[in-house]
């Protein structure tokens, strides 16, 4: 037991002198954060509620264990019908939603929204705790290259 303390000893030194970290911990932040985004590109009542439903869970998971983490919800094409009040089922729910779940944003697509305000003829509008991001595909490929892990119900 002695020897292997030793050699532990002895090869965290020289890693350390070569520049290596003694472990593959040493050079990680101490508190990572969970970082997740949801995709939500269709018109399904199921879907959205698959998504909020994922949102409370993990939120609740991580809180529960004092871990840090970042859920971001992004709407475009026909998900964007979630975050609208004129057609999304999910109204009552989304609209307190961010209130009642810490650490979850709600993104909209600029490009969808534009694109269903001239179809109708009208401009759309969408709940007030979601921000509009210029293209929702383009925030999904930002937030993977952050590390963000994705999750489509």
């Amino acid at each position: 037991m002695k020897l292997t303390r030793i050699a532990a000893v002895v090869l965290a030194a020289f890693w350390t002198m070569i520049g290596l970290p003694a472990s593959a911990h040493d050079d990680a932040p101490e508190h990572d954060v969970h970082r997740i985004v949801m995709q939500v590109s269709d018109n399904e009542k199921g879907t959205f509620n698959k998504v909020l439903n994922n949102a409370t869970n993990m939120s609740k998971y991580f809180l529960e264990r004092g871990e840090d983490y970042e859920i971001e919800i992004v709407a475009y094409n026909a998900g964007l019908h979630m975050l609208r009040p004129d057609t999304s089922p999910v109204l009552d729910r989304i609209q307190s939603f961010t209130d009642s779940v810490p650490n979850v944003t709600i993104s909209a697509c600029g490009n969808t929204i534009n694109m269903m305000s001239k179809k109708s003829g009208k401009e759309v509008s969408i709940v007030e705790n979601a921000r509009v991001v210029p293209g929702g595909v383009i925030r999904l490929m930002e937030l993977s290259d952050q590390g963000y892990f994705m999750i489509r119900p």
